[in-house]
């Protein structure tokens, strides 16, 4: 099987570590690790208080902290937030949603650069005083918050020239910690966007 080579544990950054790097090494300059350890520290208490982490692969593959496969239905692959956040697997953390009230708007493709797409404004905008984070890709937003599914079932909708992905069980959603402009780090009330999407 051949060597991977290693990547930095900052995402976006997920470039090859320096040659140099200790064989211990998980970024690949202090700027990523000091990067990380911010996006670690903005992750809302509602999630990170849940024992529903899994570590992610560069494909989105859910993986265990040991580097097994995992499940976003089965809770014995999953972990607590400090030994998900510690792990060195993969190369990134995923929050299971398991349909206790949290809801997750994805957001696909809604940036250019710094600008929001017009038709992802009015999403944000129904979606005020939720926690909204920068996607993995770096072009998407994942918007973080209460609320329920009629029928519990997720969907893939069209917006416009968009695409919205809404979530609340059976899923593991990529968690960057990269929060979107001055939004709280505390999950909202997210049912009139998701009424107003279905």
């Amino acid at each position: 099987m051949p060597k991977t080579t290693p990547r930095c544990q900052h995402q976006p950054c997920g470039g090859p570590l320096p040659i140099t790097a200790r064989a211990d090494a998980r970024y690949c300059s202090g700027r990523c690790r000091t990067a990380a350890c911010r996006a670690r520290r903005s992750v809302p208490r509602e999630l990170s208080s849940r024992p529903r982490w899994v570590r992610r692969t560069a494909r989105k593959v859910p993986v265990t902290v040991g580097g097994a496969v995992a499940s976003s239905t089965d809770a014995s692959t999953w972990s607590r937030y400090r030994e998900a956040a510690a792990s060195t697997a993969g190369v990134g953390l995923g929050f299971v949603l398991d349909g206790d009230g949290i809801v997750v708007l994805d957001l696909d493709h809604c940036l250019d650069g710094d600008q929001v797409k017009p038709w992802a404004r009015g999403v944000l905008d129904a979606a005020a005083g939720c926690w909204v984070e920068r996607s993995a890709g770096g072009d998407g937003l994942h918007v973080w918050g209460r609320g329920a599914l009629p029928g519990g079932v997720g969907r893939r909708l069209r917006l416009g020239e968009g695409t919205v992905e809404v979530y609340d069980r059976g899923r593991y959603i990529a968690v960057t910690g990269d929060t979107w402009g001055g939004t709280p780090q505390r999950l909202g009330d997210l049912q009139h966007a998701i009424d107003s999407l279905l």
